[in-house]
């Protein structure tokens, strides 16, 4: 986990939003989605879209598209990953 991702998942205790996301970490938007796409592929954090009640599931495809305008949360794994670091 890089220290980027860390960051991010040190937010994620509580579903949050890209623009949150984006203040509170305060990495380049490029940076976030990256971030943000690897904690997916591990399974680290969940995505939500187009609210933060409709788990959207990860697809590589498709989320450049949605990245900005969804929330996120961490799983149990992915807070698991955090504590122990």
């Amino acid at each position: 986990m890089t220290d980027s991702e860390f960051d991010i998942l040190d937010e994620l205790y509580f579903v949050t939003s890209f623009r949150d996301l984006l203040q509170k970490t305060s990495l380049p938007a490029p940076t976030l989605e990256k971030g943000l796409r690897n904690l997916l592929e591990q399974e680290y954090i969940k995505s939500f879209y187009p609210d933060p009640d409709t788990e959207q599931a990860y697809e590589v495809t498709s989320f450049g598209a949605i990245c900005r305008d969804s929330f996120y949360l961490a799983t149990k794994a992915g807070l698991l990953a955090h504590n122990t670091r």
